[in-house]
């Protein structure tokens, strides 16, 4: 029984970024059918946004008021940068690429944000990389993989598939999308940098802020308010965008506040504080995939050689990663049993230790959080 406590526990962080994954290609769907019958891109956010806020800031306000931290000014300025890091850059910049491509190109080109976590991460010392190490090189590599699967489906066409399915509304596919692939994905990828940004400020404003659901709450309301200025500035005049009605639009604005703002956010950051950013954005592909056959059914997308080869590399890359995060991890729990044994073993010079610290009256704060 132990075991298998211990075998679950060190499943559970799988099987949260896989439940990530499926929310995230059902809010393709859905964003991409409210897209196509004419959301904005920017009421889009500011709705997925206010509803997330409403849902957590209640849930926030009563079960953590005794483990919510005081607020910094260092901290809300994290908080604030993370509202404009996902909220307002990422899912502005996303949804308007998203009107210039189909779902499964939108969703393969966010294979990019694990290539950029690692990047982020690396320079900012939250990702652990000798050059020296062989899990080091498959990170790096798949890193390089990654992004030239990205550019694969971006600049190369090929023929098309033909699937049975996607005949029939062949000629309406092509007439509710817009399609400029290097335009679309010139905004997906700047979202992507800014998704990035935003997962790799979450870990590490997470060591200074743990409670969850409180950064959740404040990161969507402070995401809607600025998301209502962008708004105002850049659809001045066009009131009409403001409407809501029982349709698609609806059924996304929700699903997106519920799912992919509230719950990814707080759920992605519980998984970060065992697994760090990267691992986190390491399992997009999945994502992928489930869009691919869905979209293929639902707006009858016609699948190119291209887009397969390309996802295929971005596979191939992104596991090369995931291979050597889990080296990493093998490598650093037996260093970790290490130090947990010796405290256990001399917990008189633990005590001294932590006398001399009050002794001497300061407390040095180092890495990220310095800043």
């Amino acid at each position: 029984m132990v075991m298998d406590s211990t075998v679950v526990q060190k499943l559970k962080p799988y099987f949260g970024v896989i439940f990530l994954q499926f929310g995230s290609a059902g809010f393709g769907i859905v964003a991409k059918a409210a897209l196509n019958q004419g959301s904005s891109n920017y009421t889009f956010s500011v709705y997925r946004n206010a509803i997330a806020a409403a849902l957590f800031v209640p849930f926030a306000y009563f079960l953590e008021r005794k483990i919510r931290p005081a607020m910094t000014f260092s901290i809300f300025w994290k908080i604030l940068l993370l509202s404009l890091f996902d909220p307002v850059i990422g899912q502005n910049m996303f949804y308007a690429g998203m009107k210039y491509s189909s779902a499964t190109f939108a969703s393969a080109m966010c294979n990019l944000i694990p290539a950029l976590t690692f990047v982020l991460a690396w320079i900012l010392r939250i990702e652990t990389v000798n050059l020296k190490s062989v899990r080091s090189h498959a990170k790096i590599l798949g890193t390089i993989v990654t992004v030239g699967g990205a550019m694969i489906m971006t600049l190369i066409v090929g023929p098309i598939i033909g699937l049975p399915w996607t005949h029939k509304s062949q000629d309406n596919n092509a007439s509710t999308n817009v399609e400029d692939p290097v335009k679309g994905a010139i905004m997906i990828g700047t979202g992507c940098l800014g998704y990035s940004l935003f997962y790799t400020l979450q870990a590490i404003t997470l060591k200074s802020y743990p409670a969850g659901l409180s950064l959740t709450a404040m990161v969507c309301s402070l995401g809607a308010f600025l998301g209502t200025i962008v708004t105002f500035l850049a659809e001045r005049g066009n009131t009409s965008v403001w409407a809501l009605g029982w349709d698609a639009k609806l059924l996304a604005y929700v699903y997106g506040g519920v799912i992919s703002s509230g719950i990814t956010y707080y759920l992605s950051g519980v998984i970060m504080k065992e697994k760090g950013p990267v691992f986190v954005t390491a399992f997009n592909p999945l994502s992928m995939v489930i869009v691919a056959i869905m979209s293929s059914f639902i707006f009858a997308e016609q699948m190119t050689v291209g887009k397969v080869t390309g996802a295929t590399v971005i596979v191939i890359g992104l596991y090369l990663v995931i291979w050597g995060k889990n080296k990493d991890q093998k490598q650093i729990e037996p260093t970790q049993q290490q130090e947990e044994s010796k405290a256990e073993t001399n917990p008189s010079e633990n005590i001294e230790d932590s006398k001399t610290d009050l002794a001497n009256g300061s407390e040095t704060i180092t890495g990220p959080d310095a800043v």
